[in-house]
């Protein structure tokens, strides 16, 4: 054992009593959190405008601040974006993340010098408390990957500007800097499939131990790595042993990894994003991922199903964490030390676990499919397709789900455009499998086919690399940009070039 590996079980060990503290008290944790939030940011604008002087408890706070999205919110943002100060958290945050709006363009999600960190320590301890449990540490004398967005920045106002992923970058310890691929030059390049070439050339003959990065782009990475070496991506790379992922699920694409690497390798699974790091997989035994309440982040919590729902003017019952229950959809709804107040970050969560609080990302409020009353959500359509393809040959590059609502004859379908890496050899059992398995995870879809008013669900194949050329058609080839699973418009799947 190298003395790196074993300064890592040490420091592991730490962390882990650490984690133990907060996540035992999660009630007391988040009541911290709440307290601290609002008493910084009672003199700014937003706290000024909202009465945080007279906040005591979270239902005065429910009551002062609506659930907003950023289309709300950006009136404020807009001000701190043209470098005024302690609007909505105290001075002026240090960066931007730009990420990719749906109705207004870009979207800038503010990063403080309290909020930072946390980002950083979150992915750090992530790891950690895999070896903690594991005792797993040798991976940590070999060459990490992770591939990311441009570390470039610009700045104006002065606020640095820039992806979440490429300032993150220039966080990475002083430890993990002569193991961290690929080198800056590399990572500087904007063109996706450009810099995906460059990486497989400068790390193809290294010791890689770790790979990160979203499962569609790293795919992207491991058969490009296959066409070089002609091997398997074990085969080229002997000592990978550790997947860091996040942004989607992993089980869709866990078998056609496999099949890449050419054996099974263990995986973390990370919930972060430009608003907020929330979760990551503290255990390779439990379901889901620990929810860090004691990271600048106070949480509440939606039921989906009412959360357009207005009855009594009030909107819709807003949950704490002390309050949520097990396998209920929530939208989850974040409100943080780098200012964003009763936010709406658009995913919705189910729980796995209340001791220690565990959670599972369910999908995306705005990505299901309703046409017909049924609300099916992204964790259904992934469960569905990951079941029927059990026992069977077939892998899954990408895949997405519409309803065709208006079919040339017969009743309303929904839609499966799948690119299979291979095919099922028995096309039709296939596709009953996934309509059954559908129809386990959804009741109303379910009721829908009985009552013959869908038929059971349809399959279109999509060309080879189909998906990577529509996400290369709208500017969004690589980087955090990823296919919804589903969507209640045919906007994606009718200009998806079909086999």
């Amino acid at each position: 054992m190298s003395v790196k590996s074993a300064a890592a079980k040490l420091f592991a060990k730490k962390i882990y009593k650490k984690t133990q503290a907060w996540a035992s008290n999660p009630v007391e944790s988040q009541q911290a959190v709440f307290k601290s939030l609002i008493k910084e940011a009672k003199k700014t604008q937003f706290g000024m405008d909202h009465h945080f002087d007279q906040i005591k408890t979270f239902e005065d706070f429910a009551k002062q601040v609506p659930v907003r999205d950023y289309e709300d919110l950006k009136p404020y943002i807009e001000k701190v974006v043209k470098g005024e100060e302690n609007i909505l958290w105290k001075g002026k945050p240090l960066y931007f993340a730009k990420t990719s709006g749906t109705t207004s363009g870009a979207k800038y999600i503010p990063l403080t010098k309290e909020s930072m960190p946390y980002h950083i320590e979150a992915a750090r301890n992530a790891i950690l408390l895999y070896i903690h449990e594991t005792g797993k540490a040798d991976f940590v004398d070999g060459k990490m990957i992770f591939l990311q967005g441009s570390p470039i920045l610009e700045e104006k106002h002065g606020i640095q500007f820039g992806r979440l992923s490429g300032i993150v970058a220039h966080f990475v310890p002083k430890y993990l800097q002569k193991n961290r691929m690929p080198t800056l030059a590399t990572n500087c390049i904007e063109d996706w499939e450009t810099k995906i070439d460059a990486i497989v050339e400068e790390t193809f003959d290294k010791n890689m131990t770790v790979i990160s990065g979203i499962p569609s782009w790293v795919q992207m990475y491991f058969e490009r790595l296959q066409q070089k070496g002609g091997k398997t991506v074990g085969e080229i790379f002997k000592n990978f042993n550790l997947f860091i992922y996040g942004g989607v699920n992993y089980e869709p694409y866990r078998a056609k990894f496999e099949n890449l690497i050419g054996r099974k390798v263990d995986s973390i699974e990370l919930f972060p994003a430009s608003e907020g790091f929330f979760a990551y997989q503290d255990s390779q035994k439990e379901k889901g991922m620990l929810l860090l309440l004691n990271a600048g982040i106070f949480y509440e919590f939606i039921k989906s199903d009412e959360f357009y729902s207005d009855a009594e003017g009030l909107g819709p019952r807003r949950y704490t964490i002390g309050e949520v229950e097990l396998g209920v959809n929530y939208v989850l709804i974040i409100s943080t030390n780098a200012g964003l107040w009763g936010y709406n970050i658009g995913d919705t969560v189910q729980f796995t676990s209340l001791k220690p609080y565990r959670i599972i990302v369910s999908g995306r409020i705005k990505h299901y499919i309703s046409a017909f009353g049924e609300h099916v959500i992204g964790k259904e359509v992934e469960f569905a397709l990951k079941e029927a393809m059990e026992g069977t040959k077939a892998r899954v590059n990408e895949f997405t789900v519409a309803p065709q609502i208006s079919p040339l004859e017969g009743l309303p379908y929904h839609e499966w455009f799948i690119e299979f890496e291979n095919e099922p050899e028995d096309e039709a059992a296939f596709k009953e499998a996934l309509d059954h398995a559908m129809r386990k995870q959804n009741i109303y879809y379910d009721d829908l086919i009985v009552g013959n008013i869908l038929q059971k669900a349809v399959i279109t194949k999509v060309a080879k690399n189909g998906f990577q050329d529509y996400m290369k058609s709208i500017g969004k080839l690589g980087g955090q940009n990823k296919i919804p699973r589903l969507s209640d418009n045919r906007t994606i799947v009718d200009v998806l070039n079909i086999k």
